[in-house]
This record gives structure tokens, sequence and C-alpha cells, in this order.
């Protein structure tokens, strides 16, 4: 396979973790393919899982959908790196913790498959996390808790400490894994040692806050006694003024990462977040801010070399996943729109298969209305107005006639690709063509949860075809009729 040149095409991918881990492959097809070079931009504002728990004791990013999307990028040559960062502790504390022991004295069976060079550079990255979560211990409160722990989660974030530098611990972690960046990197959408939360303000005044309890709300992880639930509303006098469950501030008498005075609900784990039983939203979504630890609304700037990813890419693909949660942090950072606008040729979304907690009820008119006003945000911040275009005048450009529309539009989406079945949002083809959005259909499978999922073939093949059309054609497209309709 030939390598990259300084000519060759540049796609960067915006996604979060867990969905578009999915097209991997289809990626992975597509730089084979075409000779190009891609870049996926994650977002750090994700706070459940294990990841919730380094948060906790170290404070940093959230770094959970970096570490899947790079151990997806580990090749199978490398299967003994790819499957010890891949496992997780067992679910019980004290079980987790004694094998974390065998992590550090080189007796767990994770290590056999790999070169001893790397297995004691892991190990020693590993042995810093434990000198630093040793120096944090308090007992009996302010204790770690290994409990599910991701063994990839734990190993970036020792990196991160013993280099003092996200994007180094990300280096590591590929040169170790063996991820090819010449060809594939993974770019945090934002570079830095703090964390970073989002809240989302609902169309009925309700403010739910922190990533986990938008997408996958569940419980605290008890310490001692399990919280209650962490969605709360406001008032019209406070519109960002939430209240908290009182079980909350049993964390606020222990000595963690966490500033003090910051939101109670920020400052418990949540190691048991569930992804299947989501209860809807009581109003949809109406927009997505980040916060600092007290609460208040914060702009803050991206990767420069994210921004500077989009800008020389010939395309930019907005993957699928939680648009509010997984796609909308990224967008709305300062300057991602303007960066979106002139840069990039093709500006393609693939929509979701099927609709979820943030989405429910939405069409693919409601998707792009969504990805257009966090960048139209983004980028009128970029240029003074800090508080980016007011909901009325959002509200009456959508108003407006298709001339006034499109060329908005246009600006940040090109083509969209949609699964045709009942569970997926639907799509009028009219409407998104008014707007200068060219729609393609694929064909579509049914997963073991029994959403839609698409066909890898035939995903690769409209993605070939969109971004292969210098002189109409793609090579290959005579087979396209197979796995997709148009």
């Amino acid at each position: 396979m030939p390598m990259p040149t300084a000519s060759s095409r540049k796609i960067v991918v915006l996604s979060g973790g867990t969905a578009a881990n999915s097209l991997v492959d289809v990626f992975n097809d597509l730089i084979e393919r075409n000779n190009c070079t891609l870049s996926y931009i994650i977002p750090i504002s994700d706070n459940g899982g294990s990841s919730s728990e380094l948060i906790r004791v170290f404070g940093g990013p959230g770094i959970g959908d970096i570490r899947s999307r790079l151990v997806r990028l580990i090749p199978p040559s490398n299967a003994g790196v790819l499957n010890l960062f891949n496992h997780r502790l067992p679910s019980l504390p004290q079980a987790a913790s004694a094998e974390f022991l065998t992590l550090l004295d080189l007796t767990s069976r994770l290590y056999l498959p790999i070169p001893s060079p790397q297995a004691l550079l892991i190990r020693s990255i590993l042995s810093h996390l434990h000198l630093e979560i040793l120096k944090r211990t308090r007992s009996p409160s302010s204790t770690f808790n290994f409990q599910s722990a991701s063994i990839g989660n734990l190993f970036l974030t020792g990196a991160r400490l013993f280099s003092g530098s996200f994007e180094s611990a990300i280096y590591l972690f590929a040169i170790i894994g063996g991820v090819d960046e010449s060809r594939t990197a993974v770019l945090p959408a934002i570079v830095s040692n703090f964390t970073h939360h989002i809240s989302a303000g609902l169309e009925d005044g309700t403010v739910i806050t922190g990533q986990n309890a938008i997408s996958h709300p569940s419980a605290p992880t008890a310490l001692p006694e399990s919280p209650t639930a962490v969605v709360h509303s406001t008032t019209a006098d406070e519109p960002h003024a939430p209240s908290y469950p009182p079980d909350v501030s049993n964390y606020q008498s222990i000595e963690d990462a966490t500033l003090p005075g910051s939101l109670p609900t920020l400052r418990p784990s949540f190691l048991t977040a569930s992804k299947s039983h989501e209860p809807p939203l009581p109003s949809p979504i109406h927009r997505i801010w980040y916060i600092n630890p007290y609460g208040q609304e914060m702009h803050p700037s991206p990767n420069p070399n994210a921004v500077s990813a989009i800008r020389g890419s010939d395309a930019v693909i907005y993957s699928i996943g939680s648009l509010y949660t997984s796609l909308a942090p990224i967008l709305i950072l300062n300057g991602v729109g303007e960066a979106v606008e002139p840069g990039p040729r093709f500006k393609v979304l693939i929509l979701n298969g099927s609709l979820d907690r943030e989405t429910g009820g939405y069409s693919a008119a409601d998707f792009v209305k969504a990805v257009v006003e966090c960048l139209e945000g983004s980028s009128s911040r970029l240029r003074g107005n800090r508080s980016g275009p007011s909901n009325a005048e959002m509200g009456a450009l959508w108003e407006r006639g298709a001339t006034d529309v499109a060329p908005v539009v246009r600006k940040y989406i090109t083509h969209l690709i949609h699964i045709d079945h009942p569970t997926a949002p639907a799509v009028s083809r009219e409407v998104l063509a008014s707007w200068g959005v060219e729609c393609m259909r694929c064909y579509g499978r049914k997963g073991e949860d029994g959403k839609m999922r698409y066909d890898e073939k035939g995903l690769g093949q409209a993605l070939g075809v969109i971004l292969g059309r210098r002189d109409g054609k793609e090579k290959g497209e005579r087979s396209r009729r197979n796995t997709i309709t148009d």
C-alpha cells in the first residue's frame, strides 16, 4: 500500500466513542482505497464510567472516548497490548484492587503475549499512577475505587500525570499499541489537564449538568450511601441555578481533585452508568454549553491541531453517535465553525440509524438544524458575539424561504447519508434538497439490540461516491447499486 504524500487527501471525522467505533473499519478502508490520511477529533467531556473515578481523584479530561478509539485502532498484530488496554478490572472493588496489583508485580497473565520492553514500560506507567493514588489516599473516606476500571484509562492517566501532557500520553499509548499515526491521528477536541463539563438546557427551562446525566443517567456510586437522581430544574429567575439532591452532599466530606465550592453533582463517580435503559428527557434539548466547576457558562478554545486538521481537510464527516453529547461538544468550541465553513469541500453528516434519549422524535432536518446552530454559534463567538446568535435569530432563519436557509446550511453540511427504516430519523429529501443538502440512502441491518446499523460495505461505497466525485464518478461505482440506493 503506498504511503500518503503531501498531496494526499485529508479526511477529518468528528465523533464520540462507542457508536462511531463501529465504523472504524469503514474509515480504515476509506484510507486504503483513497491513499489518504484521517484525523479523529473526539470530545473530552465524558464524566461517566471508570473515567468518572479518575476525574474525581485526579481531575483532568474525560478520557474514555479517546481511549476507546485508540484501542479500536490497535492492529490485530499487536493483540496482546490491545487485550490489555481493553481489559476491565472486576466489578467488586477488592477483587479489582487485587488484580491491579498483579499488573504492578508483573504476575498478570495479560502480560504474557506482550514483548518484555513494552510490558515493562506499561508497568512503569501504572506504577507511577499507583504512587499518585497512594499520595492522595486519606483512609477511610478518600480512597481510589478500582471497580470496573479500564486498564487503558489507567495507563492514559498515569502517562498524563508522568509527562504533564495529555497529548504526550496519547502519543505514548499509540506508539505502544502500534497505531500508525502517519495515517490516522486521534486528536482531543480540547487539550487540557483540567476537566471540562457540559450542561444541557431543555426547552421547558430544565438544566441537566454533566454528560453522564444528559445521555445515560444513573445514580452516583455509593460513598458510602447511594445518592439519587442528578437531573435538576431551574426557575425563570435563576436559569442556571440547579437544585441538588441532599445525598450528594456525602461527597463534600472527602478530599479529592474537585475544587472547593464546585457543583455537588459534578463530584461523584458514576461507575454503573447504563446505556441500555434510558428514560426519555422531559423536554427536547434546546442548547449545550460548557461550564466551569461552579456551573458558570464558559467558552473554551479548541485544540489548535484539531482546527488546523479541519481547515486543511478535503472532507469533514460528522459521524454517528450522540448528537448533543458527542458532536455538539466539538462543534460549539470557539472557531470550529470558522474552520469548517471555508475549509473542507465535502461536509458529510452520517445520520444515526435510530433515535435515542437526546433526539426522541427528531427528523433528519432536526439533526441538520442542530449541527448548523452549534457551528453558527461557534463562528459568531469568534467574531466577538460571546453569546452567539440568539434563539429568536436562529428560529427566524428556519422560518425563511430556502433561498435564505440554503447558504447557511451549505456552509456546514453538503451531504447526508441515511438509512431508510421506521426506527431511523425520517428524511424529507425535498426539504433537505431545498437547503442544498444532497441525500444518499444506504441499506442497513438490524443489530442484536433491534436498532438499525449501517451496512459497512454500503456506507463505505457511499462515502467513496461522495469523496470521489471530482469527475462525477467514483472508482468501482458500477457495483454500488448492491448496497446503496438513491
